[in-house]
C-alpha cells in the first residue's frame, strides 16, 4: 500500500472495502465501531486527513474537543480544500456542548470553503456513516459516493439553514436557490443575471456581494 505524500494531501492507494486511518485513531470508539465490518488499516503521516476511503476521497473529523478548543481545525480544512487533490467530507460532532459553535463551523465549511459537512452525535454514529460510504463505493466502484452524498445534502435542513443565513435569502428563497444551483459552489459562482431569475434583482445583488466578499 502506497504511503501518503509528505504534505498530507496527496493520493493514497486504498483497495475497495478498506479505510486507511490516521494512527491517532487506533483504539478509539470510532475505529472500534468500524472494525469487523470493513478492513481498517492504520498509517502514520496522514495529517491533516483522518480517514481515506479511496485515493482521492477523505474524511476530516472534528471532535467535540476540537470545537471547544477554538478555530485551529480550520487550517486542516483549508489545506485539504486548497490541495486540489482530494474530495473531502467534514464530519463534526454536534452535541449539547458544541451546539453554540456549530453555526460557525457550518458557515466556514459550507459557505466559505464549499465543502460538505455532516453532523454526528457520537463517534459510533460517525463509524456507521463511514461504513455506509465504503459499502456504497463497493456496490458502485465507478461512482463517487462523496458526490452523491453532497447532492443528497441539498434537502438537509442543516444546509437549508446555512443558505438562509445569506443576506436577503430567508426560508422561502433558500430552497428555490438550491433547486437552481444544487451546490454551494455553483451558487457562489452564479452571475447576478442568473440569480435574478430566481430571487429578483435586489436579493441577487445581496447574494452576489456576499460571495464576492467571501472570496
Amino acid at each position: 500500500m502506497e504511503r501518503n505524500l509528505p504534505d498530507g494531501t496527496g493520493p493514497v492507494h486504498v483497495p475497495f472495502g478498506h479505510v486507511v486511518a490516521n494512527e491517532k485513531w487506533r483504539g478509539s470508539q470510532l475505529a472500534q465501531g468500524m472494525q469487523g465490518k470493513i478492513k481498517l488499516v492504520f498509517e502514520d503521516g496522514l495529517a491533516p486527513v483522518d480517514f481515506y476511503l479511496s485515493a482521492r476521497s477523505c474524511i476530516l473529523y472534528i471532535t467535540e474537543a476540537d470545537l471547544v478548543a477554538g478555530n485551529s481545525y480550520r487550517k486542516r480544512l483549508v489545506r485539504v480544500r486548497n490541495s486540489g487533490n482530494l474530495q473531502g467530507i467534514v464530519v463534526v460532532e454536534k452535541t449539547r456542548m458544541t451546539e453554540q459553535y456549530f453555526g460557525s463551523i457550518q458557515k466556514f465549511t459550507v459557505l466559505d470553503l464549499g465543502m460538505v459537512l455532516l453532523p454526528v452525535a457520537s463517534q459510533m454514529e460517525a463509524s456507521c456513516l463511514i461504513i455506509q460510504l465504503v459499502q456504497e463505493q463497493i456496490k458502485e466502484p465507478n461512482k463517487n459516493p462523496f458526490l452523491r452524498k453532497k447532492q443528497a445534502l441539498i434537502s438537509e435542513p442543516s444546509l437549508l439553514r446555512t443558505v438562509q443565513q445569506i443576506p436577503g435569502v430567508g426560508k422561502v428563497k433558500a430552497p428555490l436557490l438550491l433547486q437552481k444551483f444544487p451546490s454551494i459552489q455553483q451558487l457562489s459562482n452564479a452571475s447576478i443575471q442568473e440569480l435574478e431569475q430566481v430571487v429578483g434583482p435586489a436579493v441577487a445583488q445581496q447574494i452576489y456581494a456576499f460571495f464576492t466578499r467571501s472570496r
